[in-house]
């Protein structure tokens, strides 16, 4: 099966294609597509090479940097970005943050906020998840008690992606520890990183990566200037939040890449004097994938299409939990074909095996990830079972 597009909008894929192979340095390119890691000065040089072009943001409200774009042509953006394996907009600012402030900020939060932060001049990070609070993020014990013109926060959040690059957090926290329900009596607040109380402390991940991090507030004093939308209406905004997010979280077109690579890769290895590719058994995963991909975009297509006023439709679990299934068959499928080569993945640099085998194992451990951020798979079901089915 063929997506076909219309003449007007294949000659726009041919203009993001071109300005992502021709305007973002191909060191950084080769640095993505080699699965090496991508460094804070690599995500600000990009960002700001996009936000200059009005490719950053381009599902925002149009005064604040939006393209007023079709639901395709956003799709089409997306997956011609991570086909040219250009390192997309930081999530946390242009699909996280970005949108609540527009949504639910103040005018003065949006003018103090949202210019820098589609230009990465604020690098955002989120302060959702604690160690006691996951998938089941209502549970979140993170307290803010006011004090005068001030919030005084204290707790603990974990799982912090890329804390140590960031100027600012927005942190759930709960202001009314007797609401009714465990969701009312959270407000989101915003604040530096850098502000007396907060420390971060990093992770080390099974890949060797340090990524995320833990957080700890003590006595954090944030000004109530800061406080995002009404008080004690966080978790409206986290729905929000956490529903921008699974749209983009698919990742159609860096699946198709993996897979693009994983097909090179079995048909440059042979097993019994023949390529892997002709193996009946990595021949049938690798066609499965890829209906698999066609249904997953098909899908995508259908989500932005039938989102309203930013408000992402219900589906979009649907895409956060295939999106990641696929993610984690096409990273098992290249360990598969390394082989034994695999076990070579923490080596030093400079052996006789090859980049791709070496980052192999890596990669596929840190996917494991994917099927656990942004609302666990089984919450994800939960959601498609109750808003989708009717179950």
């Amino acid at each position: 099966m063929q997506l076909q597009l219309s003449p007007e909008m294949q000659a726009f894929r041919e203009e993001m294609r071109t300005f992502f192979t021709t305007q973002v340095p191909q060191e950084i390119r080769d640095k993505v597509a080699a699965r090496r890691h991508a460094g804070k000065d690599d995500f600000v040089t990009t960002q700001q090479i996009l936000n200059a072009a009005g490719l950053a943001v381009p599902h925002w409200p149009v005064e604040y940097g939006g393209r007023d774009w079709t639901p395709l042509q956003r799709h089409i953006w997306r997956e011609e970005m991570q086909l040219a394996h250009v390192p997309e907009p930081l999530a946390f600012n242009t699909s996280m943050i970005g949108p609540v402030l527009a949504q639910f900020g103040s005018q003065e939060q949006k003018d103090r906020f949202l210019a820098k932060t589609a230009n990465l001049d604020i690098w955002w990070c989120q302060g959702f998840s604690e160690p006691d609070a996951g998938s089941d993020l209502a549970s979140l014990r993170t307290t803010a008690v006011q004090d005068g013109d001030e919030w005084v926060v204290n707790g603990q959040k974990t799982w912090t992606t890329m804390g140590q690059y960031a100027d600012w957090i927005f942190c759930l926290c709960r202001t009314d520890p007797t609401a009714e329900k465990k969701q009312r009596g959270i407000s989101m607040l915003v604040f530096p990183m850098d502000t007396p109380g907060v420390t971060l402390r990093p992770i080390e991940l099974l890949d060797g990566g340090f990524e995320v991090n833990e957080v700890f507030f003590e006595d954090v004093r944030v000004p109530s200037e800061n406080l995002i939308g009404e008080v004690n209406k966080g978790w409206d905004q986290a729905k929000f939040l956490l529903g921008n997010e699974r749209v983009g979280i698919a990742r159609v077109g860096g699946t198709k890449g993996m897979l693009a690579l994983a097909k090179e890769l079995a048909r440059e290895t042979t097993y019994n004097g023949r390529p892997l590719l002709e193996d009946p058994r990595y021949s049938s995963r690798i066609a499965e994938i890829e209906n698999e991909l066609v249904a997953l975009e098909l899908t995508a297509l259908r989500v932005v299409a039938n989102s309203a006023d930013g408000k992402p439709h219900p589906a979009s679990s649907v895409l956060k939990l295939k999106g990641s299934v696929l993610q984690q068959e096409v990273t098992e499928l290249i360990v598969d074909i390394a082989g034994p080569l695999s076990v070579a993945s923490f080596g030093e640099e400079g052996s006789d095996v090859p980049d791709w085998a070496r980052v192999a194992a890596p990669e596929y451990l840190n996917y494991r990830k994917v099927s656990i951020y942004g609302g666990s798979n089984e919450v994800q079901r939960v959601i498609i079972s109750g808003t989708i089915l009717g179950l």
